[in-house]
């Protein structure tokens, strides 16, 4: 069976590279979702919709009479794509458009747009907003009630769901924390996130919750892996009919990845920044 570090051994995370500044798009490092997929008990028919969406905050090329422009880039990669692309070959994939030449924004979208499909198998959808509109982005909290201030004893920093319990009765609401804390299952940096859980089905113990969201902190995991753990941790320890969790993560090299996986046929959310981006 291969495992996560059998994919990763080609792969340029935890490994010392050079930063190419010339169009590459075979720095582009695809990573299968069904591994770690099959580790939670999710087959083919996977229980959830939703997206990645990518933020490259200083993506830049040159025009074709060598000036440099410069953009806010933001694609989502669907939930249902059989890859995903490991985040530093992003990197330097994004970076390889410094020194190159390209008549305007639209052949840039059109490019980066190709080899996404070819990386993920899916179509994605890529924008990007202009220097000049970068004052207008919108910041917002994350919605929801935060569960951050209750006070509870905290022992275990690795996945624990038997912290998780729900009630008798039902309820639908939306609950937020900002201590989520991870771990990159390669180089073990720090992965901080934002979360915003949306559910209707039995009361969650909101303790036990919190606890639940701490227990990652010494997890090694890829952001799009951590929440779908979380989404079926909570469906089978809490029986939730209807389930979304959105993980705004805060950016590294330039870069944030924002997971969202839902089952109650809502549309991916709006890419709009926390204060913590």
């Amino acid at each position: 069976m291969t495992t996560l570090k059998d994919e990763l051994a080609a792969a340029p995370l935890g490994h010392a590279t050079t930063y190419p500044d010339t169009y590459d798009a075979t720095l582009l490092f695809a990573l299968p979702r069904a591994p770690q997929r099959a580790e939670l008990g999710i087959g083919a028919d996977v229980p959830f919709t939703g997206a990645d969406v990518w933020t490259a905050y200083e993506h830049t090329w040159l025009d074709l009479a060598g000036k440099p422009a410069v953009a806010m880039l933001s694609f989502a990669v669907p939930a249902t794509s059989p890859a995903i692309v490991e985040s530093k070959s992003m990197k330097l994939y994004l970076g390889s458009f410094a020194q190159s030449r390209f008549a305007e924004g639209g052949d840039v979208v059109a490019r980066i747009e190709r080899d996404l499909f070819a990386a993920t198998q899916m179509p994605v959808a890529v924008t990007l907003t202009p220097q000049r509109a970068f004052r207008t982005q919108r910041l917002a909290e994350l919605a929801g009630e935060s569960i951050d201030r209750i006070e509870v004893g905290i022992d275990r920093y690795e996945v624990e769901p038997a912290v998780l319990h729900a009630g008798h009765d039902e309820v639908r609401e939306t609950l937020r924390t900002d201590l989520f804390r991870s771990v990159c299952p390669v180089t073990g940096q720090p992965d901080y996130a934002s979360l915003a859980i949306t559910y209707a089905g039995p009361r969650i113990d909101r303790a036990g919750l919190l606890r639940y969201v701490i227990s990652y902190r010494l997890h090694a995991g890829f952001h799009e892996h951590c929440v779908e753990r979380m989404f079926t941790d909570l469906i089978a320890r809490c029986g939730c009919r209807e389930l979304s969790i959105e993980a705004r993560f805060t950016r590294r090299g330039g870069l944030d990845i924002n997971p969202f996986r839902t089952n109650a046929g809502v549309a991916t959310p709006d890419n709009v920044r926390t204060p913590r981006q």
